[in-house]
């Protein structure tokens, strides 16, 4: 008797598609088989009714054991289930598709599972064949993506909640709505630059140098001339890398405006040190410049100084000072040790 899996009109579709050369035999096809699910890393399984294995191809951990037990080294939960299925197909002849997940010492293994009948010319169930098919690799990409989806949208509900206050502040300050655009593009401007180096480094952050070069240069010409970095170069996470980063905006473009940065070779001092606190490390980040006898109109509280002074370390749960005095200013932001990276 010729045995077949699944039903008759399968069989018809298999023999049309597969028409054996005259050349070709059983053997080569079988060879042929073999190599196949070999490569492509499938698993299967061949039971008579009474679930006694009669033949078995390409089968790995988890389902093999040196105990040769049909149900290899499953655990007894996922072991039941295929069990169980293995019953009601041979009882009804209909398929079964399961999802499984065995622990591994790499985390979680992901598997495939197809349960068919085996019918007989007569249509009796005669045996049951399982396919195994490992889906690990596909699922921790899904898992990858919906983390990334998760976080890409709390960072765009952050930035847009940065954007409203930045847009209601800056409006609060302007003298009109020319003043209010120029002020709140440079802002937006300065989020973006900040923006990029987040997503290039895959949500992680930015380095500090990195960030505060990019936004001093962005007004003050070459930032090998305008800015004189030196001291410690952490890694801010997302959130510190832009709200530092509208900071550095809002000194850089003072500067430019009345500052070092808007006389022929100025230059800022920024320093970066790391001092052990109570709750472990914190950033000391200070903006240091000279200024001219007529830059005290700096002084006003506009948004610059607002800031400076109330959003920034807000938002990083930091402290701040803004000291001008008759030749200089320096602006000193203290940041906790949550906000940054020292490895």
């Amino acid at each position: 008797m010729r045995s077949r899996i699944g039903n008759r009109e399968n069989d018809v579709q298999s023999d049309e598609v597969i028409a054996l050369h005259p050349a070709e035999n059983g053997m080569q096809l079988g060879r042929a088989l073999l190599h196949a699910l070999h490569n492509a890393g499938i698993s299967v399984l061949y039971q008579d009714r009474e679930m006694r294995t009669v033949w078995a191809r390409n089968m790995r951990a988890p389902w093999v054991s040196d105990t040769a037990d049909s149900n290899g080294i499953l655990p007894a939960a996922q072991a039941d289930r295929i069990g169980a299925a293995k019953r009601d197909v041979i009882a009804s002849g209909n398929p079964q598709h399961l999802e499984i997940s065995v622990p591994a010492e790499d985390g979680i293994r992901w598997f495939q599972v197809w349960i068919d009948a085996d019918h007989g010319d007569g249509g009796t169930v005669q045996g049951v064949v399982t396919t195994m098919v490992e889906t690990t690799e596909q699922k921790r990409r899904e898992q990858t993506l919906t983390t990334l989806l998760r976080e890409v949208s709390h960072r765009s509900k952050n930035l847009l909640a940065i954007i409203q206050s930045i847009a209601t502040q800056t409006g609060r300050y302007s003298d009109g709505i020319g003043d209010f655009l120029t002020r709140f593009r440079g802002r937006l401007q300065s989020l973006a630059s900040s923006q990029d180096l987040v997503t290039s480094s895959n949500w992680r952050g930015a380095a500090l140098r990195e960030l505060v070069s990019g936004q001093v240069g962005r007004y003050g010409g070459d930032p090998v001339r305008s800015l004189r970095f030196q001291g410690a170069n952490p890694y801010l996470n997302p959130n510190a890398a832009l709200h530092i980063g509208l900071a550095m905006h809002e000194l850089a473009v003072n500067s430019v405006s009345y500052g070092a940065l808007s006389r022929p070779n100025g230059f800022v001092e920024v320093t970066a040190s790391l001092t052990p606190d109570d709750t472990g490390t914190s950033l000391s980040l200070t903006w240091a410049e000279t200024i001219g006898a007529n830059d005290n109109q700096r002084s006003e509280k506009r948004f610059g100084s607002v800031a400076l002074e109330r959003v920034v370390p807000a938002s990083l749960n930091g402290t701040a000072t803004l000291e001008i005095a008759a030749d200089r200013l320096e602006y000193r932001l203290v940041v906790p040790h949550g906000n940054f990276e020292t490895e």
